[in-house]
């Protein structure tokens, strides 16, 4: 529970301190934001090679391994279905494509933007980013209570950089390399769905 107030905190420290403008006019976010995504994953990358169980968790999962990524796309878009009936003012198309986004807020907002308008772009990257902090928060119930590869499905592209700590530290580091497996065949389909729903 006390890492979820941190994290919390931490993301609305962020959000207040872009608000109010408190840091220098020269500060990228964005570039810092790259350099602390590297370190992260140089540190991922130094866990993984000093801990075998990593390999041999790759070895056991072996052909579920691929359905991951997949039940984690067709899961996605299945609760969108579920979900239209709240959203009346968007149609099947735009609600589909907003959840395919999968998590990846940057590319899916963008893409969406040019192919469908500025609105559902805008919504896209609203939703895409709910999904991403939802599954740092709620990461330790989702694992208490149906297993420890749910935040890696919830995570959806982001499982292989921002969400990988928290996958790290609750479902252990034998699942990272299937996290970041997830995450990166998760962040090539993103605009292929996308383009193909909104096409």
């Amino acid at each position: 529970m006390r890492d979820i107030i941190v994290i919390a905190l931490i993301f609305i420290t962020g959000i207040v301190l872009g608000t109010f403008g408190v840091l220098p006019e020269s500060f990228d976010a964005g570039n810092w934001s790259e350099y602390a995504l590297y370190a992260l994953l140089l540190f991922v990358g130094i866990g993984i090679g000093s801990d075998k169980e990593s390999l041999m968790a790759l070895k056991r999962m072996r052909g579920w391994l691929i359905l991951i990524p997949v039940v984690s796309v067709i899961g996605s878009l299945l609760f969108a279905l579920l979900a239209l009936p709240f959203f009346s003012d968007l149609n099947l198309r735009e609600v589909l494509a907003v959840s395919a986004g999968m998590g990846y807020y940057s590319l899916s907002s963008i893409l969406i933007s040019k192919l469908h308008g500025e609105t559902l772009g805008t919504i896209a990257l609203v939703a895409n980013l709910i999904r991403e902090i939802f599954t740092l928060l709620i990461t330790p119930f989702m694992i208490k209570y149906t297993g420890k590869l749910t935040p890696i499905a919830a995570g959806g592209a982001t499982s292989m950089d921002t969400t990988l700590p928290v996958v790290i530290r609750f479902s252990g580091k034998e699942y990272v390399m299937i996290s970041i497996y997830s995450g990166v065949v998760i962040t090539f389909l993103v605009p292929v769905l996308v383009t193909f729903i909104l096409s």
